[in-house]
């Protein structure tokens, strides 16, 4: 039976979070450079963009989220956004009990084909759908196609330690400086030593792990932007095409223009 008097649909987080229903899906638009200051949901969330590239930061980690990557954000677990350009966002509310398998940390996971369009065709549905009717059923859907969604291994670590943050936080805002460890250390008054035991002690990652994994969010911005391997490759400051590619296929296991022609079969 149809909801004779259904939940109007907002952009407001808040709206979906005490829905009767294991699932709820909202649509909204953010303009470059918008931002979402420091927040939790009752709910666990699924996080992504049919358009436009933005970054989730958490105490634990950063995660720039191109379209067709989605990032996994459990119960309470406190993140904000930064809009890094004109997003069309797309986000489903999983009641905690409908969670618990999905595990307890953030995590990148690939949003296929069908994952995608089962979100849209929900939004099209009243947020309080009907049971046992086309809602319920994609809902279904949804949390199964989820359950087996490959993950992809992009995450940049975040450290406490203020001197590691500095260094971190002057690399993110230039990730394809030629600066060295030691000249990052100089800057943050710490020695290279010092630098290079704290990166897997706060991080988990070896600097040229960490390294990489910032590269990664870049060249991931740019892909979406429509520049080239090359150009990546040199914004980057490795010394060829091939270096940055033989890069990119040891940690997804494809190549960036493999990548390119996946997302567009998506479109």
């Amino acid at each position: 039976m149809v909801n004779s008097s259904p939940l109007p649909r907002s952009t407001s987080s808040a709206d979906y979070q005490h829905v009767p229903r294991p699932v709820t899906a909202l649509s909204k638009q953010y303009a470059t450079a918008a931002y979402t200051p420091p927040h939790s949901h009752v709910r666990a969330q699924l996080l992504f963009a049919t358009e436009g590239v933005m970054r989730v930061s958490t105490e634990h980690g950063v995660w720039i989220l191109p379209p067709r990557r989605a990032l996994y954000i459990p119960v309470g677990v406190v993140h904000e956004l930064d809009i890094l350009s004109a997003l069309s966002m797309r986000t489903i509310y999983i009641e905690a009990s409908a969670a618990a398998s999905f595990g307890a940390s953030c995590k990148v996971v690939e949003v296929s084909r069908l994952l995608r369009e089962m979100i849209l065709a929900l939004l099209d549905e009243p947020v309080e759908y009907a049971l046992d009717e086309r809602g319920d059923w994609l809902t279904r859907l949804i949390l199964s196609e989820l359950a087996r969604a490959d993950t992809v291994p992009i995450a940049i670590p975040w450290p406490r330690d203020r001197r590691l943050v500095a260094v971190c936080n002057a690399i993110m805002a230039a990730p394809g400086s030629r600066r060295s460890i030691e000249d990052w250390a100089h800057e943050a008054g710490a020695s290279a030593r010092t630098l290079i035991r704290l990166f897997p002690k706060e991080t988990g990652l070896h600097y040229r792990q960490w390294l990489q994994q910032v590269h990664l969010a870049e060249a991931f911005c740019r892909l979406d932007k429509g520049e080239s391997v090359a150009a990546i490759a040199h914004a980057l400051g490795y010394a060829s095409p091939s270096a940055f590619s033989a890069m990119f296929r040891r940690i997804l296991g494809r190549t960036p223009q493999h990548y390119l022609g996946e997302w567009r079969n998506v479109e």
